[in-house]
């Protein structure tokens, strides 16, 4: 199977510690992205987001610097048993927090559509709940 990755750089407002919690708790997940989840903030801890959508497992967790996580979306042409791997990376900056933000193993065909979902579906509304 060819994969691929993607890589966006974003700027949120707010510190890493909000952009971390917004990101890693349960609360924090659901109020931005208005869907169920349920997010463990323990190494080798399980996570669901998107109301079952994705699922994984965190790999690496340092609060308000770095997050690494497997990562499986269920579809049905996602390769079975498949796992891509995010991490985010955070740095504060005079304007908020840079997300460095890496999503490898990522199966070719899924590449550009999941590059549009992460802008749409994640950094713009957590760009909304962290202004709030």
């Amino acid at each position: 199977m060819k994969v691929g990755t993607i890589r966006q750089t974003i700027v949120l407002p707010g510190t890493p510690k909000q952009v971390y919690d917004a990101l890693m708790t349960t609360r924090g997940h659901k109020a931005f992205t208005g869907a169920d989840a349920r997010i463990s903030t323990k190494v080798g801890g399980k996570f669901m987001a998107w109301d079952g959508y994705i699922h994984g497992a965190n790999l690496e967790l340092v609060p308000g610097k770095r997050i690494v996580q497997s990562w499986v979306p269920t579809d049905e042409t996602w390769p079975e048993g498949h796992e891509s791997k995010v991490r985010f990376d955070l740095i504060p900056t005079p304007k908020g927090t840079r997300v460095t933000f890496t999503h490898s193993d990522v199966p070719k065909e899924h590449v550009g559509h999941l590059a549009s979902g992460w802008r749409e579906s994640y950094w713009t509304p957590l760009r909304a709940y962290l202004s709030a």
